[in-house]
């Protein structure tokens, strides 16, 4: 018994939801059309970036006294043919900031290490998609700079890639 009344409560409710103003729209064809768009439209964040959060971790190391290496740094400006191989060899020095780090006892290691964790993420995720232009160096090719010029560097490289 207390089912069936439910059950009545219920579709009188949908009754009422389906009569109201905002299905008034559904009864004409501009009205389905909005919301398909709204429903079937895909929605992107202005200023979303996939390498957001090493950005900030960049901004938080960027400062640090306590590393103090030379780093294969490749250059900002490098052919957008090898943009993801650039990427690559940036979070591979990433790797060479933090065994530093770990010797070291440095203040940002954990900084360090989230970097280097979520480029390596998502450089599983997305197997290497770009072929290898002739113009691309490999990473031992590129000059080595210090930890400053190289964190700036990596700056302008992600910047570049989110735009």
């Amino acid at each position: 018994q207390r089912t069936h009344l439910k059950n009545v409560c219920l579709q009188y409710q949908l009754c009422r939801l389906l009569n109201s103003h905002c299905f008034c729209l559904l009864k004409n064809g501009m009205g389905l059309i909005i919301i398909f768009l709204c429903a079937y439209v895909p929605k992107t964040e202005a200023g979303h970036c996939k390498w957001a959060e090493v950005l900030k971790d960049l901004e938080r190391i960027k400062t640090s006294k306590d590393i103090d290496v030379s780093l294969y740094t490749a250059n900002a400006d490098e052919d957008v043919k090898c943009q993801e191989l650039v990427m690559r060899c940036f979070f591979l020095e990433t790797e060479v900031i933090f065994q530093e780090c770990r010797i070291k006892n440095c203040s940002r290691t954990q900084d360090v290490w989230n970097i280097w964790k979520n480029g390596n993420e998502s450089f599983e995720k997305n197997k290497l998609t770009s072929t290898k232009s002739e113009k691309c160096k490999e990473c031992e090719e590129y000059e080595e700079k210090n930890f400053t010029e190289f964190v700036q560097n990596f700056v302008k490289v992600i910047q570049r890639d989110c735009k």
